[in-house]
């Protein structure tokens, strides 16, 4: 049975290169009807602290990349590699350096690496130096610990980064002295920048956490990694979960880094976001209003329903849904000073938006066709176009020159709050007519 495994060490937040390894893990068990395993390297005591494994955890949950079996943590293993490393003592492979214990490296070996993605690697072990087991604390280095782990919990395939291939000689070579059947390995290409360099915050953010917090959803997420650096064939790109798992193979991922395009990635986002179920997204919604403080008890959901159902047509993210839509939740409107300047500083908008509140004030009912009669009409007997009520409206009450219908928002908005903003924009925001 295939049997792979995602290690990540708690000294920091899961990060979106660390993510996609996991999901290549994940997809590459599922695929192939295996076992994803997980194990947390956690002998670094000083720099692991537990509210980064709770990130980190919560993150694959999030993803929805459930392992199989217990968490293995290698902090509660300490004396199976001591044992380990004592048993290549007692046959003169290793030797002690003080309180460590070494390998001793045989030069002018080569050691051959067969890797799915990259074919043959040969590595001459003149570029080796002998190899600390267990240093003077006590505690294992990372290639030996590997080793121990990955043959004593029956792994069968490692993928992972390849900057890790510089390691995998190393381990061959702990394989071979342990007795130990290696793993197969495939080393996936690594995230890079739209400048090709090393992915960096320029580039985005770099936590997984970030994108969750900014309003991406899982899905997209899921959606996105697994494209960088695979293809399923064809031009698809909008792939469900069950979709990725059928069709990954790793023979086609590919050699050369993967570009992280975050344009690319809010334009999957926004996909998600128009095909998500309002019940969906109410939630989601509702968090990230109550983080900023905008959340009222007394919003009625459907209502709340009907703006999202206005908006999540134009958004890429729940923050964007958050930013387009400030003016409704909250008694401030965020103004954009261009907007002010494009459509409020003309002659007559002042009057113009008097007349418009005057009449919209008269109205009996409040939804989106009467208030678009009462515009158009009003238009009509100012002898100007309705865009000259419509343009200057929209940046009064929302504070924004694009979005939605305004009828639609105005509706949503509200008679009271419609009436307020438009008679405050005449007043304190346009030029003297």
């Amino acid at each position: 049975m295939v049997r792979a495994r995602f290690a990540p060490s708690p000294t920091g937040y899961l990060h979106v290169g660390s993510a996609r390894t996991a999901l290549f893990n994940w997809l590459f068990a599922r695929h192939e009807g295996g076992q994803f395993l997980l194990r947390i390297e956690d002998t670094d005591a000083v720099r692991s602290k537990p509210e980064f494994l709770e990130e980190i955890l919560d993150s694959l949950r999030w993803l929805g990349l459930n392992w199989d079996g217990e968490i293995v943590f290698q902090s509660k293993r300490l004396d199976v590699y001591r044992a380990a490393a004592e048993k290549l003592l007692s046959e003169g492979i290793a030797y002690r350096d003080g309180n460590a214990i070494l390998f001793k490296v045989i030069p002018g070996e080569v050691v051959n690496i067969e890797d799915i993605i990259h074919g043959t690697i040969q590595v001459n072990t003149l570029e080796i130096k002998d190899q600390v087991l267990i240093k003077s604390d006590g505690t294992p280095t990372y290639n030996f610990a590997c080793v121990v782990d990955d043959a004593e919990f029956k792994i069968t395939h490692v993928i992972r980064g390849d900057d890790h291939i510089s390691n995998t000689p190393k381990q061959l070579l702990l394989y071979r002295a342990l007795k130990l059947s290696p793993p197969v390995f495939a080393h996936i290409p690594l995230i890079l920048g739209t400048d090709r360099s090393r992915l960096s915050k320029r580039d985005g953010a770099t936590n997984l956490n970030d994108y969750r917090k900014m309003g991406y959803l899982p899905e997209a997420m899921v959606n996105f990694f697994s494209l960088l650096g695979w293809s399923p064939g064809g031009d698809r790109e909008i792939l469900q979960v069950e979709e990725i798992v059928k069709a990954f193979d790793l023979a086609r991922v590919g050699k050369t880094g993967a570009i992280f395009d975050l344009t690319k990635l809010s334009w999957m986002n926004s996909q998600y976001l128009k095909a998500a179920p309002l019940e969906t997204l109410l939630p989601l919604i509702q968090e990230a209003l109550k983080g900023r403080g905008w959340w009222k008890g007394s919003f009625d959901p459907r209502w709340v329903e009907e703006v999202i159902g206005l908006y999540k047509e134009r958004i890429e993210t729940v923050e964007d849904f958050c930013r387009q839509t400030q003016g409704l939740f909250t008694d401030q409107v965020p103004y954009d000073p261009e907007a002010i300047n494009l459509r409020l500083k003309q002659p007559e908008v002042a009057n113009r938006l008097n007349a418009f509140a005057d009449r919209l004030e008269k109205l009996n009912g409040w939804d989106a066709d009467t208030v678009e009669s009462a515009c158009r009409g009003l238009a009509e007997e100012l002898k100007a176009k309705a865009a000259d009520l419509i343009h200057p409206a929209r940046v009064a009450v929302t504070g924004r020159s694009v979005g939605p219908s305004l009828f639609h928002i105005l509706a949503v908005a509200g008679k009271e709050k419609t009436l307020q903003r438009l008679r405050h924009a005449a007043t304190s925001l346009c030029s003297a007519s």
